[in-house]
């Protein structure tokens, strides 16, 4: 135990002083189930109000691991020609917490009868805190880890756009924190002068294809990039059989090998797990993660075509 919270310390003591590429996006296994975790340009992008929320514990048993609280919910307006959406999450690993707060607006683009190109842009903040006096150091006389950090607001703006079409299949790019701003930091578009905080650019695709009577299947991928680390990328596959249970597997290259279960209850209420199995040498302290999301969509019934959200 003293081995992991010497680890423990070291990653959090780097990612409080801002100069890695630390979790800074929350980071969950179903967000192939709505596209407003990652773009804000996914926001009205269904025929009614939806809402969804998503617990995840990361790493079990490791000391200090990650875990994220997320509810989210966005409506089509002006007959589907815009969509605006609101986004709460907590994020906490080991010493820090981070809440966002963040709204998304999109405006819709026709191109088809079933197809649509959203540009979406979100505004918020994160309000950030960090309680270092509770970390082991090897030097205690260093200013860095003497006063914590209280409840530091950090406006943040990010972009997105997302093509979809109905039912078959979508893409999407986006930089979820393009700006951000940190107090007695001054202006600049450049965020490395601004904030702790580093641009993420996202890249997704899925396409879902009738594979037999009842089967319907669902390849899709995430790529992530950003400045002086790893790209990444989740390979997931997805089976729904008879409209209802959805069942499947990713791949996140360097970290995990996921597993997928999702329960459609109705056309309005769905409910999913995930189990991340880690593959990375963190399988050495972790028995992986759980991750529980319930979602509900209202007014629904009213919508003509009451199929399942296939993305």
């Amino acid at each position: 135990m003293k081995t992991i919270k010497v680890i423990l310390t070291a990653c959090v003591s780097v990612f409080v002083i801002g100069n890695a590429n630390a979790q800074q996006e929350a980071m969950v296994s179903q967000y192939m189930f709505n596209g407003l975790f990652l773009n804000p340009a996914y926001a009205g992008s269904q025929e009614c109000l939806t809402t969804t929320m998503l617990f995840r514990k990361q790493w079990v048993g490791f000391d200090g691991s990650p875990y994220t609280f997320i509810a989210a919910a966005d409506m089509p307006l002006v007959e589907n020609k815009m969509g605006v959406g609101l986004v709460l999450a907590n994020d906490n690993i080991g010493v820090s917490n981070q809440t966002d707060i963040v709204g998304n607006y999109s405006y819709n683009i026709k191109l088809g009868e079933d197809s649509k190109l959203a540009f979406g842009l979100k505004a918020g903040m994160s309000i950030y805190s960090a309680k270092v006096s509770d970390l082991t150091t090897w030097d205690e006389s260093d200013p860095m880890f003497e006063s914590d950090i209280r409840n530091q607001v950090i406006p943040k703006f990010g972009f997105g756009v997302y093509y979809h079409q109905k039912e078959k299949w979508y893409a999407g790019i986006s930089i979820p924190t393009l700006l951000a701003y940190e107090k007695g930091m001054g202006f600049s578009l450049n965020m490395n002068k601004t904030s702790f905080m580093r641009r993420h650019l996202l890249i997704t695709g899925g396409y879902v294809f009738q594979a037999g009577e009842s089967v319907k299947l669902k390849p899709s991928i995430l790529m992530k990039y950003t400045a002086a680390a790893p790209f990444e990328a989740d390979i997931n596959f997805s089976a729904l059989f008879k409209d209802m249970i959805w069942v499947g597997l990713s791949f996140r290259t360097g970290d995990a090998l996921v597993t997928l279960l999702e329960y459609q209850a109705s056309s309005s209420f769905r409910i999913g797990y995930a189990y991340d199995i880690t593959v990375s040498k963190m399988r050495n302290f972790s028995a992986g993660s759980h991750e529980i999301m319930v979602g509900y969509d209202f007014g629904k019934a009213d919508v003509k075509e009451k199929s399942p959200r296939y993305f």
